[in-house]
């Protein structure tokens, strides 16, 4: 059974033209959760993205099992997270580290056409997620 990522990852290789990826990156976006205002504190901001991104990690206690929930305030670091969250989502820590989210990132056609604060800002996310996998393996 494919994985909700890999599925992802087929749409966006069938997708080609970067128009076509840019779009559905905004869809991914819109179908992104809101965070509550009372959630988009100091404290969860991840530092080192030019946008503003709210993110909040943990693992299921039964699991252990990776569980993030994220919101930003730009359409295009939404659409990013919403991709990162299919990444990254009910990973173990183990698994969390031995994903190699540049190469997933660059296959899927999306760094080459990102500015380098974007590409920053994916790579700081990432280094969150991975900080906190390391912490709890």
């Amino acid at each position: 059974m494919a994985t909700p990522y890999t599925q992802l990852k087929e749409k966006f290789v069938r997708l080609g033209a970067w128009q076509q990826r840019y779009r559905e990156l905004m869809l991914l976006g819109k179908s992104l959760p809101q965070l509550s205002d009372a959630l988009k504190v100091d404290s969860a901001k991840v530092s080192g993205c030019e946008s503003n991104v709210w993110m909040y990690i943990d693992f299921t206690p039964e699991e252990d099992k990776l569980v993030i929930i994220a919101d930003s305030d730009t359409r295009i670091v939404k659409g990013l997270l919403a991709v990162i969250l299919t990444l990254y989502q009910n990973k173990t820590p183990n698994e969390v580290l031995h994903i190699d989210a540049e190469k997933e990132f660059d296959e899927l056609g999306l760094l080459r056409h990102l500015s380098p604060s974007r590409g920053n800002g994916i790579r700081a996310i990432v280094q969150s997620i991975n900080d906190f996998a390391q912490q709890h393996q």
